[in-house]
């Protein structure tokens, strides 16, 4: 048996296809191993979103080259779908490049490595990768079910529809099984991913299915909670609304990644919608569940801004109060109108601007956790004496720590908070 190993890098989608490959390797009775060093073969599942995630990238490639063990390295995920051809010369370390669309394919290629050749194997980044079984961590309560790849938007800082095409989701019956699948294997939370949610549907159904995916996916039985992720305030439709708020599985959890709050740095940004609908959208689901969980993600030092534009997106963190929210650092990409826009924002100004955000946003955080102390929660346990509960997404925001708990991971319990610890985390006791 072939040991292999799989490095993911980036996102959540990623970790999808990462669980792809060794859903595939499992069936075709390859050796999988968590120690690179141990393998024969790595598959290292890459990210190119920014400067920093293909830094990231480069660095383990070269790192498992000039490491003891030397395997064959294979380079999957977004580095490969955009760089492949140009990093062919640059890598000769590398033996195989694969985009998504050849994860099917994957037992061969190692194959065919194995006996020498070098291969680049990129599909066109829409081409569906048909059926494909799938393993997740063991022990893990939790499963991200991308549920579309690509975009249509154009923002103008972002590359994804230059790596991944044009918004494409996957079949409503096929999510449903794979769910299912995923379900019988223990998970108990589905954490709905995709470059945008809540646009799901409408390329290939011609309309928002969003809503329909939920009652579905809430009809499996093993399934707990439902989570959505990346979804556009302006997309929030009333019949969205309606199921979050009357569907027991749907959490009243919702990621909405706004960017900025600066009417002038979003037209430079080309988002769509406008801030105003937004925050209507927000308004329309405080109403409708009261307590809500909001998260939202914010970019600093983008071509523009200025001054009274950061402190337009201060003011706007203050108004809106939301429960979480990351913040990055502009990075200029090759190939986006946003790098080529004037007035640059120094990167010693950028760093300034995320830590004074990160830092107004703390005590925000503390007051909506500090609401909540006193009160009796459903937990996901994720481990020994730490859970979740529904306001706290996986791997982005704060945990539970509760006192005394050797539940294991995948139970739901209920737990009395009782404090709050560094802002993010918060602290309680199995109620008996």
């Amino acid at each position: 048996m072939i040991k292999t190993a799989v490095i993911t890098l980036g996102c959540a989608k990623n970790q999808v296809d990462s669980e792809y490959m060794l859903g595939v390797l499992a069936k075709n009775h390859f050796a999988l191993v968590s120690d690179p060093g141990e393998a024969e073969v790595v598959i290292v599942n890459t990210c190119s979103f920014i400067t920093a995630a293909k830094q990231e990238a480069l660095e383990t490639i070269l790192g498992l080259a000039q490491g003891e063990s030397r395997p064959y390295i294979i380079v999957a995920g977004c580095l490969a779908q955009q760089h492949a051809r140009e990093l062919w010369e640059e890598l000769p370390e590398v033996a195989a490049f694969i985009g998504p669309g050849a994860i099917g394919r994957l037992p061969r290629i190692i194959e065919r490595v194995l006996k020498g050749e070098r291969l680049l194997d990129v599909p066109h980044p829409d081409k569906e990768e048909g059926e494909l079984p799938r393993l997740t961590g063991k022990g893990k309560p939790y499963a991200f079910l991308k549920i579309a790849e690509g975009c249509d938007n154009r923002c103008s800082y972002c590359t994804i529809p230059a790596i991944k095409g044009p918004y494409h989701s996957r079949p409503l019956a096929k999510l449903v099984a794979e769910a299912r699948t995923l379900a019988a294997a223990g998970v108990k939370e589905l954490i709905l991913v995709a470059q945008d949610t809540t646009a799901y549907g409408l390329d290939c159904y011609g309309e928002y299915r969003l809503p329909r995916l939920l009652r579905e996916l809430a009809r499996i039985p093993e399934i707990e909670w439902l989570r959505l992720l990346y979804a556009y305030p302006t997309r929030i439709t009333p019949e969205l609304v309606e199921v979050m708020a009357t569907e027991a599985k749907v959490l009243p959890y919702l990621d909405l990644p706004l960017q900025h709050a600066s009417k002038t740095i979003l037209r430079r940004m080309n988002r769509p919608g406008s801030l105003t609908a937004g925050i209507k959208a927000i308004e329309r689901l405080r109403r409708a569940m009261p307590e809500i969980a909001l998260r939202s993600t914010f970019i600093v030092g983008f071509p523009g801004e200025d001054e009274e534009d950061f402190q337009i997106l201060l003011d706007f963190l203050g108004s809106m109060q939301f429960d979480w929210v990351g913040a990055f650092k502009y990075s200029p990409e090759a190939g986006t109108g946003a790098a080529d826009l004037p007035d640059q924002v120094p990167e010693e100004v950028k760093e300034e601007r995320y830590r004074k955000l990160m830092l107004y946003q703390q005590p925000i955080t503390r007051a909506c956790n500090e609401r909540w102390v006193g009160r009796q929660v459903q937990v996901l346990i994720e481990g020994p004496g730490v859970g979740r509960s529904f306001r706290q997404a996986p791997e982005v925001d704060g945990l539970i720590y509760i006192k005394g708990s050797t539940l294991p991971a995948g139970t739901m319990t209920t737990v009395k908070l009782t404090g709050v610890h560094s802002n993010y985390d918060l602290m309680g006791e199995v109620e008996e």
